[in-house]
């Protein structure tokens, strides 16, 4: 394998993994920039707690999972809460709906087999699998993944459910000077790429440079200069809506296949911008 990013400089917006993409993005030969865009993400156990408490007392018909890392939070904070096996009952019990690969296996160690999945691992996917089902008077558990999925809650309660939500995590603002320097790197073309590993990484660069008036400077950085990667199809689409189109996303959504696949473009393209 080659050094495609050799000499180039990649900024990491995650806040998670950040050694092994450091890592990874060394031995193809370019130089790791963290940035991260992502807030802190933490358990709100005393916010969730007594939602968690009641959906195991009245059950639900549907129980829906939008991401791994929510779904064993709320199977950690139920045995937190001395009530693992009556929460895995009750999910059990019920018609099961899930998005995304990791997801799945979380639920798969729970022995879940669900009914709805989605086929791209957006939350449209998943809509479009619920399409069928009749969800008229039913109840939903939604486990929510840090930020209201409006569209979800909008959808299910259109099609006549009636929606428990439950948020296992939240999402904090990232360091505004975090986010005011890469704005800065940018505009001025001081990097070459920037690898975003959630939507909500693109949402608050984004969100930021708005309130700064500066939106279309970094839509037009991405467009000219800076090389925009996405890990994911949800990660892709929160830069189309900003108008950024031309993006560099794996086959297999993992970091590690990020950074490869961004050394294979530069490989290919034998160049530093576009």
């Amino acid at each position: 394998m080659g050094k495609g990013l050799n000499g180039k400089r990649i900024v990491i917006g995650a806040s998670r993994k950040l050694e092994d993409m450091c890592t990874l993005i060394k031995k193809q030969g370019g130089t790791p920039i963290v940035r991260s865009l992502q807030g802190t993400v933490f358990l709100a156990e005393k916010q969730v707690g007594p939602d968690l408490q009641a959906f195991v007392e009245k059950g639900a018909d549907w129980v829906m999972f939008t991401t791994g890392v929510g779904t064993e939070a709320l199977v950690n904070l139920a045995e937190k809460l001395r009530m693992r096996n009556r929460f895995i009952q009750v999910i059990s019990e019920a018609k099961a709906a899930a998005r995304g690969y990791k997801t799945m296996a979380a639920l798969k160690k729970l022995g879940i087999i669900p009914e709805a999945i989605d086929e791209d691992g957006t939350t449209k996917g998943l809509m479009k699998s619920l399409e069928p089902h009749d969800l008229t008077g039913k109840r939903v558990m939604v486990q929510l993944h840090g930020e209201n999925a409006s569209d979800l809650l909008t959808f299910l309660k259109a099609k006549g459910a009636t929606v428990v939500p439950l948020l296992p995590y939240q999402h904090v603002a990232p360091n505004q000077e975090t986010v005011a320097l890469l704005c800065q790197e940018l505009q001025n073309h001081e990097v070459d790429a920037v690898c975003f590993t959630t939507a909500i990484q693109v949402r608050s660069l984004f969100n930021f440079a708005s309130e700064k008036g500066i939106a279309s400077n970094i839509v037009q950085s991405f467009h000219e200069q800076v090389l925009p990667v996405a890990v994911g199809k949800v990660t892709a689409e929160a830069l189309k809506e900003v108008g950024i189109n031309e993006i560099v996303t794996p086959q297999l959504e993992r970091m590690g296949a990020m950074v490869v696949e961004l050394s294979r473009y530069y490989e290919k393209e034998g160049k530093t911008i576009r």
